[in-house]
């Protein structure tokens, strides 16, 4: 599609209120793939959020129920709350122009604050059901994952696409 785009960039002149673009499959293609790398990343921290709390049912030998479901749900949208803060800002650094590898670093360390007090202001709050555990030990492991994996799947997700940015020098021909 790019050599296509090219090839017709260069053959066909357009008109001043004129433009071209691509639609059908390459279009859906498109688009289905920008909102994959929203939602596989967001998918993948809700299924290790969910991981943390069954493991902590299980440590504490606790079977699941109604209150430990209302706690995964609850674990839910916290952990996918804080892995989009995080993949958000993450994608307007970048966007901004910033390097793969510095995004993702000063991404990490800027929302390193709102996702604990998220964290934390979750766990006060569910201090009634901790008996259940699910969210405590959910929104630990969740939080832990937001900040440290969720940053390395976005540089693997991303490492491919990103190019290597070039440098342009000025030297100087003195005779």
């Amino acid at each position: 599609m790019a050599e296509a785009g090219r090839a017709i960039g260069s053959e066909v002149v357009s008109p001043a209120a004129y433009w071209t673009s691509w639609g059908g499959s390459f279009e859906q293609l498109q688009s289905a793939t920008r909102r994959l790398q929203v939602v596989i990343p967001a998918a993948l921290l809700l299924v290790f959020a969910l991981t943390g709390g069954v493991l902590a049912l299980w440590m504490r030998g606790i079977p699941l129920s109604i209150s430990a479901a209302v706690g995964f749900i609850a674990l839910s949208g916290v952990a996918v709350l804080n892995g989009l803060v995080m993949l958000s800002f993450i994608r307007s650094l970048r966007d901004d122009g910033k390097p793969l590898d510095a995004a993702i670093r000063e991404g990490a360390f800027t929302r390193l604050r709102p996702v604990l007090m998220t964290a934390l202001v979750a766990s006060l709050g569910f201090i009634p059901m901790a008996l259940v555990t699910v969210v405590i030990g959910g929104i630990l492991s969740s939080t832990f994952l937001t900040l440290l994996a969720l940053p390395v799947l976005y540089r693997l997700a991303h490492a491919r696409r990103s190019a290597p940015c070039s440098r342009i020098t000025a030297t100087s021909t003195a005779p």
